[in-house]
């Protein structure tokens, strides 16, 4: 969600933390849990709290899977 709204490409955020383009596909569709050191990263690269970026409460879905 903070990568579409920013206008930011998958590539950017791949560059910047030095991970693999799947690994943030795998992020955004909440497939893979980072590490701490990486969820650090993430929330840094993207100037927010960590809180904005990862939470052990699940983020509901912005659209159905009908659409």
């Amino acid at each position: 969600m903070l990568r579409a709204e920013r206008g930011i490409s998958r590539k950017e955020p791949v560059a910047a933390l030095g991970v693999h383009y799947q690994t943030i596909g795998y992020l955004e569709r909440g497939e893979y849990g980072p590490s701490l050191h990486l969820a650090l990263r993430i929330a840094e690269y993207f100037e927010v709290p960590l809180e904005a970026v990862f939470s052990l409460k699940p983020f509901p879905r912005l659209w159905s899977e009908t659409k």
